[in-house]
């Protein structure tokens, strides 16, 4: 009778190691076309009900010490690093610092007098009006009617990236005189300079830096003893998977900007510690009242329409084969970065390269519908 009983359950178990080896190797297949000996590559995490279900390396993270990534690199995630801004300033709410629906002049009196008031919750949701980086500079000769059009001390175009500098100082006081691109509230336009602006706002109030801020109340509380905001151009960071894109003609040059202000991008990470984040969303204990400050996180900004869904704090919300998702990602110099979640699957997806070329997004959209298929193969 115990044998019969135990049928069941065995044929369960040998089912689920059957799915995790098929899905694993289904996951290496996709990855295999990076050179695992001479090319830059990924870090990926595959989360299911809490745990890493895959973690993998592929590929080098640095060619010139030909060190491979293992999974527990430290990369640059780009514009993923908004939701963690996002939630900074959703606490300073929560501690009554400030008022969401206040205009952002209110606190950084300094700005340039946009004629219309322009909320902290606009800043958020990208339909503030605020212009982007080419409000300061287009580059390579080009002008923008009303931008800025910074010069180099060469006196050619401001390039952004790695070859001008400013420092967060010198950047701030730039960004405080960009015009409105259009007046707020009309549309959704994606706004790194909003986003900047914010993490000054979360210093300005709190008298900390958004790097201290965030380790304090996000990244302490959570166990992510490997992320924080890299504000400083100068510091060794242990274990970090250095930035490449391809040249032309063939093989990869060095891509790592120069330029440390945070809060539209700037975060530092591991896929270990994007589980810790990751859990939160299910068992919440960043805040105060964490579930409620959760709730608001996750709640979209407007009904404006943003890349085919709504935008909530950092996070784009979108069907996906016929399932809800948050998903995120993000592009820069030698990065490119992808974190989405499924909660009806409970299902989350971390991968983090340093390879500015890679399709994050792609690679996302592939392993969800391997995961679903075999899950689900009827």
């Amino acid at each position: 009778m115990k044998i019969i009983l135990a049928m069941p359950l065995l044929i369960a178990f040998t089912s689920a190691i059957s799915f995790a080896n098929e899905f694993n190797d289904n996951v290496d297949a996709l990855f295999s076309s990076i050179d695992q000996s001479n090319a830059p590559g990924c870090n990926v995490g595959l989360i299911e009900n809490g745990e890493l279900i895959h973690k993998a390396g592929y590929g080098l993270a640095n060619m010139e010490l030909e060190v491979k990534l293992n999974g527990d690199n430290v990369h640059r995630i780009a514009s993923v690093s908004k939701q963690f801004t996002a939630m900074s300033v959703l606490l300073l709410a929560e501690e009554g610092l400030i008022d969401l629906q206040d205009d952002i002049r209110t606190y950084l009196p300094e700005l340039r007098h946009y004629r219309k008031r322009v909320t902290i919750n606009a800043m958020l949701g990208h339909i503030s009006g605020m212009a982007d980086y080419d409000y300061i500079s287009a580059g390579e000769g080009k002008r923008v009617r009303r931008g800025l059009n910074l010069r180099s001390v060469a006196k050619g175009p401001f390039r952004l990236g790695t070859e001008d500098y400013l420092s967060i100082e010198e950047f701030y006081d730039v960004v405080k005189k960009v015009r409105l691109r259009h007046k707020p509230e009309k549309k959704w336009q994606y706004s790194n300079l909003a986003y900047f602006l914010l993490s000054m706002l979360v210093e300005e109030v709190s008298g900390e830096s958004l790097r201290v801020y965030a380790d304090k109340r996000i990244f302490k509380p959570l166990g992510m003893k490997n992320t924080f905001f890299s504000d400083d151009s100068t510091e060794i960071v242990n274990n970090r998977a250095s930035g490449y894109k391809p040249k032309e003609g063939g093989g990869y040059q060095a891509d790592m900007t120069n330029l440390f202000w945070v809060g539209d991008g700037g975060l530092h990470t591991t896929v270990d510690d994007m589980l810790k984040w990751d859990q939160n969303f299910y068992n919440p204990i960043v805040g105060q009242n964490s579930e409620e400050l959760l709730a608001l996180f996750i709640q979209p900004n407007s009904q404006f329409e943003a890349n085919g869904g709504l935008y909530a704090n950092g996070q784009f919300l979108i069907d996906i084969f016929d399932r809800k998702a948050y998903i995120v990602g993000g592009q820069w110099k030698g990065v490119s970065a992808f974190y989405g979640r499924v909660p009806e699957e409970s299902f989350s997806m971390a991968i983090l390269c340093n390879d500015a070329s890679q399709n994050t997004f792609a690679y996302a959209n592939q392993i969800l519908a391997m995961y679903l298929q075999n899950k689900y193969p009827d």
